[in-house]
């Protein structure tokens, strides 16, 4: 999985002169850009006020240097270019005959004010910077917090998560994912709950809670299906005494066990979408004949079936949110995920679900309207916990950025 590198903008570079450390202030990009920019028109407009007839007045045109400034990211860029700009100014009005009118000291009182405005407006946009970068990070550590990174591996399973919110400037949502080991077996729990903002996010942190429980406290895989159905109807229960919408509230769940020493996966659906299996180079949906009931719609007992399916070494799973299926792109199309999955199944799962992300924002046009989250699973050929701890897992991070599909 490709690490996200923090790159850090801003800091001076360090040379040595004499055996003294001198920095030098590292400029941006878009400080560059906007000091070229503003150059050449200050340069261009000078000149050519200069150039031309005298009743061809140039000298208001270069009012557009500090404006251009806007997107530099310090005050003393756009107060250097209004000085630079108010000397042009001068020049073009002396060459005009108007050194001694009053529209000279207007076009400076006209820089000035559009110098005075560029800052006003970098002040607002610096707050709401800091604002946002703020709330982002909330919204990061919350997601942590709520889903934690899964292990990269855990005994003889290569694991990879991917997860976009829907919510702009946010990294958290309804959709989640957990794995636990139990003895030898891996047991896997990915949902997707109804609904959005807080109240999703909070049903979601009960949903993983009430399974890491259940994962290691119940026996059978139905059992656990049973605890977590239960739980959200207690949850749902008694937030219903403050929430009128509470009734309306479920969760969508595949909860899945996968043992060391047998190549299959038990699954249980509560009416979620089926995952993705690939075994060479066949893929198919694995797909639940009768899904129980989502979480929290009190579901009987009998309902919560184990099916179990083959998953051999070098097979991969694809757990996945319904935002995988239901984006559509322009044309309404919905995105061809099956097929996408047989491209790229053969592959890493980190290089998977990278790739997948990538395309799926691709075909949204960059706008992906759902919660989307995913879970690639393969079982190695033979169980390696090398570089690992005593039980064989270590977090990996979680793939939230997406890139394009490659050509």
């Amino acid at each position: 999985m490709t690490k996200q590198t923090q790159i850090v903008t801003g800091t001076p570079h360090v040379a040595t002169a004499g055996g003294l450390a001198v920095g030098f202030p590292a400029v941006r990009p878009r400080t560059l850009i906007a000091v070229v920019v503003a150059s050449a028109v200050l340069l261009g407009v000078t000149l050519w006020g200069v150039i031309v007839p005298a009743d061809v007045h140039m000298a208001v045109l270069l009012v557009a240097v500090p404006a251009l400034t806007a997107a530099a990211d310090n005050t003393r860029t756009t107060v250097g270019m209004t000085a630079l700009a108010c000397l042009g100014v001068v020049a073009v009005d002396a060459d005009d005959g108007l050194r001694s009118s009053p529209i000279l000291p207007i076009d400076v009182l006209g820089l000035l004010v559009v110098c005075a405005l560029v800052l006003v407006v970098r002040r607002l946009r610096d707050v709401d910077h800091r604002t946002l970068c703020a709330v982002r990070s909330v919204s990061e550590t919350a997601q942590k917090a709520v889903l934690p990174p899964l292990p990269c591996r855990m005994a003889g399973l290569e694991i990879a998560t991917a997860y976009r919110s829907a919510a702009a400037h946010a990294h958290i949502g309804g959709d989640v994912y957990a794995a636990e080991r139990v003895g030898r077996t891996v047991r896997l729990l990915i949902g997707d709950v109804r609904g959005n903002g807080l109240a999703a996010v909070d049903d979601a942190a009960a949903v993983i809670g009430a399974f890491r429980e259940a994962a290691h406290r119940d026996v059978q895989l139905e059992h656990v299906a049973v605890s977590l159905d239960a739980g959200a109807r207690r949850r749902f229960d008694q937030v219903g005494e403050t929430d009128s919408n509470a009734a309306e509230r479920f969760i969508t769940a595949l909860v899945l066990e996968i043992p060391d020493d047998l190549p299959v996966v038990r699954v249980i659906s509560c009416g979620h979408p089926d995952s993705m299996r690939s075994h060479g180079a066949d893929v198919d949906f694995l797909e639940v004949p009768q899904p129980a009931p989502p979480l929290g719609l009190g579901g009987e007992r009998a309902a919560y079936q184990v099916n179990t399916f083959r998953f051999e070494p070098e097979d991969t799973l694809l757990l996945h949110t319904d935002g995988l299926l239901e984006t559509r792109d322009g044309a309404g199309e919905f995105y061809p995920a099956l097929d996408r999955f047989a491209l790229l199944a053969e592959g890493e799962p980190q290089y998977l679900i990278e790739r997948l992300m990538s395309d799926l924002t691709v075909h949204a046009g960059g706008e992906v309207q759902d919660d989307v989250a995913m879970v690639a699973v393969r079982r190695l050929a033979a169980t390696t916990t090398e570089g690992t701890d005593a039980d064989g897992r270590h977090a990996c991070p979680v793939v939230t950025e997406s890139g394009s599909w490659p050509e």
